[in-house]
């Protein structure tokens, strides 16, 4: 996630209103204009009226985090973070399904990992690259705060970001290529994607923010409790993607890269940027990915 997404408000919808910075904040953070109940609330909510919410918390996610042709819906982002790996998934399955492709025709492996992830950033619109590649450049960058939060906000890209995209999509290629059999490849895709945007409420509803404006701040602040079931939808999702034991592997390994994010950016920046979160899906992804290795 990027403070500066190359995606213009009409093709990325996003969040429409700005939530109210009075003592009803932390209600509208969590339910903005009524929104989503979180799914182990009891509410009489009946259910057509919960599918629709649960529709528009989908639509948002999808119409964020990537590129897809999905329905313009209103509400705030930070009001359907339990969504969000519901677009890792999505993610995660068209990675799966071009590697499938590029296998069934004779491709090699290398080559076919190679193309699975450059279609999961095409699809997503390299939104969680760009954040990675701003922090890397901020973090590599002297002077202070001030000075690190100005470089986040340059759409230029220096040579600590340019290195990082190239360690960080060739982890990606080579974890994939050395799962090797589409199966495999699919299931650590798809737990992957889903664990690394499942992590990110995490973040914005306990970290604070570095700036009072940019895209993380219109996001708004989800619930504890909005942010803990995102956890936890994800790792069903895992559970189902590539086994019990290996989602928990899985899930270790993506906090673990959230908590090394939140540490850094909470030294050098104050706070948490949408950059910021691009970069914790992008260190979440590769540490999954990684770790699945070693469970084949």
């Amino acid at each position: 996630m990027s403070d500066e997404p190359s995606q213009s408000p009409e093709e990325k919808p996003g969040p429409t209103e700005t939530p109210p910075a009075d003592a009803a904040a932390d209600r509208a953070d969590a339910h903005p204009q009524g929104g989503s109940t979180s799914p182990g609330t009891s509410s009489s909510v009946n259910p057509a009226a919960f599918l629709a919410t649960w529709r528009r918390d989908v639509f948002l996610a999808l119409g964020f985090f990537t590129r897809l042709p999905v329905p313009a819906v209103e509400g705030h982002l930070g009001g359907a973070v339990r969504a969000f790996p519901f677009a890792g998934l999505i993610v995660g399955l068209i990675g799966a399904l071009v590697y499938f492709v590029a296998m069934e025709i004779g491709l090699s492996g290398l080559l076919a990992a190679l193309l699975a992830v450059a279609a999961t950033g095409i699809v997503t619109g390299a939104l969680h690259e760009d954040g990675w590649a701003d922090v890397c450049d901020a973090l590599g960058a002297r002077g202070g705060v001030e000075k690190r939060l100005e470089i986040l906000r340059d759409s230029r890209l220096g040579s600590y970001g340019g290195l990082a995209l190239i360690f960080s999509t060739s982890i990606k290629v080579a974890a994939i290529a050395n799962l090797g059999a589409p199966e495999l490849v699919a299931g650590a895709l798809v737990a992957a994607h889903s664990l690394s945007r499942g992590v990110l409420p995490l973040v914005m509803a306990r970290m604070p923010l570095a700036r009072s404006n940019g895209l993380a701040h219109d996001a708004g602040r989800p619930s504890i409790t909005a942010a803990n079931w995102s956890l936890i939808i994800a790792l069903i999702i895992a559970v189902i993607a590539v086994a019990p034991v290996a989602a928990l592997v899985a899930l270790v390994a993506a906090l673990a890269a959230t908590w090394l994010v939140a540490k850094l950016a909470q030294a050098k920046f104050g706070g948490y940027t949408g950059d910021v979160l691009g970069a914790v899906e992008q260190l979440a992804e590769m540490a999954i990915l990684v770790n699945l290795i070693t469970l084949t």
